[in-house]
């Protein structure tokens, strides 16, 4: 699923509450995460579409500020067992200096997950999750972060929360690496999820009319 222009509108509005802060892994408090270790992180960037009005990244652009965003976040834990995370760029939008802000909300990634065990390499076909990313909402981004950031700020920006929406993921998967599963990770990973997200808004328009 990418989200056309419209489905974008709603869903930037239905996921408001996963917007913060740009997380930052130096110092933010690591969270459980059992026997994990990043064995690899592996992008692929090439299939990616425009999502709306947006600047524009080359496929190497990305999968330098991923794969430098989740190594950050993700080279810290040294749990006893190597695990991989592969991800695709589904599609992408960087908010641009003009036009309105129902064409270019906000800037945003649209990824799929996935988390593989290294030794063997063999992936964990019931665990990928789509998600939607947002830039951290603040005086700037709430009006388009196009007219006060380069494309390379907000790049990192939407990687930074990326990797974080992929820890809340693991946080929410955490029975793979020996951990307790609570509730509140698991609604705090429904934040991200893209089909979640999309059946709110389905729910919402439905309740309206």
């Amino acid at each position: 699923m990418i989200p056309n222009r419209r489905q974008l509108v709603a869903l930037f509005s239905a996921s408001l509450l996963a917007a913060c802060a740009v997380p930052d892994p130096e110092l933010d408090e690591q969270v459980p995460l059992g026997d994990f270790r990043l064995a690899s992180n592996v992008a692929v960037t090439d299939q990616a579409r425009k999502m709306g009005v947006t600047r524009e990244a080359s496929p190497e652009e990305w999968e330098e500020a991923l794969e430098k965003a989740i190594d950050a976040r993700f080279g810290r834990y040294e749990g006893e067992t190597p695990y991989v995370i592969s991800y695709s760029l589904d599609g992408y939008i960087l908010a641009t200096k003009g036009g309105r802000l129902a064409l270019a909300p906000r800037s945003a990634l649209s990824m799929t997950v996935h988390i593989w065990t290294a030794e063997p390499l063999k992936r964990l076909e019931d665990r990928s999750k789509q998600l939607l990313v947002l830039e951290q909402l603040d005086g700037e981004t709430f009006i388009g972060s196009g007219l006060f950031r380069t494309k390379e700020q907000q790049m990192a920006n939407l990687s930074a929360q990326f990797a974080k929406a992929v820890e809340r993921w693991l946080q929410a998967n955490g029975d793979l690496f020996g951990v307790d599963v609570s509730d509140e990770a698991k609604e705090a990973a429904e934040k991200d999820d893209l089909e979640a997200l999309a059946d709110k808004v389905k729910a919402d328009e439905a309740q309206a009319n």
